[in-house]
């Protein structure tokens, strides 16, 4: 029956191969609540030990997108994991949850075992990062659907939060500071237009650019930051209001989603570090501010909403996590968001 399904296209041994590959980095990510091993039907996770009042489970769900074509041109799929994690646990954490368990889906054309290992991997790399156990995923191999050597990524990942500690942007007013904790770059977001950029200046991911220290694709696979630890910190030590993940849309869609609909920001353009692939991709296609902000994170991957009287304490414990955060807005009474050089 085996050899007939291989003749298909789907090889069943190589699948049990990619699995056996895995194995090692599913382990780095193992929580005691987690009972059982890989391979069974479904992942299990205790709750049992959890002593919330009012206990909460927030998920999500998200992909890589196109920046997945950045990989199969480079042959470097071991970042691209990292992105899967981050886009899923970024959201999350956002509403205030801290993150439990993590499951992923690859649909590949053809199952390379090695090529699988080296996504688990970046995916391990992810929820070791984040704190959260990988207890579960599907490999699929789809023969006729995806081209041999391409295939596409989703993650799922649940949280726990307290029920009066979800973070909801009710209690935001004008006047509250907005703290930017700087991205690691593009992120995981805008790469269809990022790829039009590229092919309409006729460049490759193989150009080695002088402003950005290394070659095209190498500072675009820059795998996106992932904040779980430093909000976790940042949650025992101060009130966060709100919290927005610079995702798709930029700051015109996202940090609105934090706030309530009759309040908006003030962002104040030059209170932070820019990463030099976002003046890179502005110039080659001579785009404006506007477009930069509506499309890209512009060097801010997370921004939340500290009230004054908090700032400092709050800078204070984001920079002993190791991250870069600075004061980059305030939330004023009139909605929208203006964008203002400093």
């Amino acid at each position: 029956m085996s050899d007939r399904y291989k003749e298909a296209g789907v090889d069943v041994h190589a699948g049990y191969k990619a699995v056996d590959l895995m194995k090692k980095h599913i382990k780095k990510t193992n929580r005691n609540e987690v009972i059982g091993g890989v391979g069974a039907f479904a992942g299990l996770f205790d709750l049992s030990g959890f002593t919330y009042q009012e206990p909460v489970l927030v998920s999500g769900t998200d992909g890589v997108g196109t920046k997945l074509k950045l990989a199969f041109s480079m042959d470097k799929h071991d970042t691209v994991g990292i992105d899967l994690v981050a886009m899923c646990v970024n959201d999350i954490v956002a509403q205030g949850a801290d993150p439990l368990f993590f499951l992923d889906y690859i649909a590949c054309g053809k199952n390379d075992p090695e090529q699988i290992e080296q996504i688990v991997k970046g995916i391990s790399a992810g929820c070791v990062d984040s704190g959260c156990a990988l207890i579960g995923g599907e490999t699929a191999e789809m023969p006729g659907m995806y081209q041999q050597g391409e295939y596409d990524l989703a993650g799922f990942v649940v949280g726990i939060a307290e029920k009066n500690n979800i973070i909801t942007g009710e209690q935001i007013q004008p006047g509250d500071q907005i703290i930017g904790i700087e991205s690691s770059g593009v992120h995981a977001n805008g790469f269809s237009l990022v790829r039009k950029i590229i092919a309409d200046q006729s460049l490759t991911y193989h150009d080695y650019i002088d402003a950005l220290g290394m070659t095209l694709g190498e500072a675009l696979l820059t795998p996106t930051r992932i904040y779980a630890k430093a909000v976790k910190q940042l949650k025992q030590a101060v009130e966060i209001k709100g919290i927005s993940h610079l995702t798709g849309g930029g700051f015109y869609e996202n940090i609105p989603r934090a706030l309530p609909n009759h309040l908006g920001v003030t962002i104040y353009q030059g209170s932070w570090n820019v990463p030099a692939i976002f003046p890179f991709l502005k110039e080659q296609a001579n785009l404006s501010d506007h477009d930069m902000f509506g499309v890209f994170n512009m060097g801010i991957g997370m921004a939340t909403v500290i009230n004054k009287e908090q700032v400092d304490q709050a800078l204070n414990v984001l920079n002993d996590c190791g991250e870069k955060a600075s004061i980059i807005g305030e939330v004023t009474e009139k909605s929208g968001v203006r964008i203002i050089h400093d």
